[in-house]
């Protein structure tokens, strides 16, 4: 089955070899947003052939195409990934204990950020929205 990425990229006329399509395929089943390294080391268990410039080379194309989407969560110089999905805008939240990173969609908060611009004079044509959390500790 084509992953979201390789669509993307026949969309864009954007060439892809056996390596590439391997690379697209495990960015686009991550639900972890994973760093260079780590799709580098998934690929691996797919085709142990694959190098990490490889990967390297591929995602910097993808980003640049606007296939992908890259994140520095919490500003720590580590980029991380995850597939550009059309219609699927979504806000994250961080885990900054562990490093996890959750996915979440909420109406009000899109509502607000409409209004909010609106207040100022603005039409919205995009936003982030990351919230660095820890968990509650839980009484005992």
């Amino acid at each position: 089955m084509i992953s979201q990425i390789e669509k993307l990229c026949l969309e864009k006329n954007i060439k892809l070899t056996e390596n590439r399509k391997i690379i697209a395929k495990v960015i686009s089943k991550s639900t972890d947003h994973p760093d260079v390294e780590e799709v580098y080391r998934r690929a691996q268990k797919i085709n142990n052939n694959i190098g990490i410039a490889t990967v390297y080379r591929t995602v910097k194309m993808f980003e640049e195409a606007g296939v992908i989407t890259k994140h520095d969560f919490l500003n720590k110089g580590r980029a991380r990934y995850e597939a550009l999905e059309n219609e699927d805008h979504h806000d994250h939240i961080v885990d900054i204990t562990n490093d996890v990173v959750i996915e979440f969609f909420n109406e009000e908060i899109e509502k607000l950020k409409e209004k909010i611009a609106k207040q100022h004079g603005f039409e919205l044509v995009g936003h982030k929205l990351e919230l660095y959390c820890r968990p509650i500790a839980k009484l005992k």
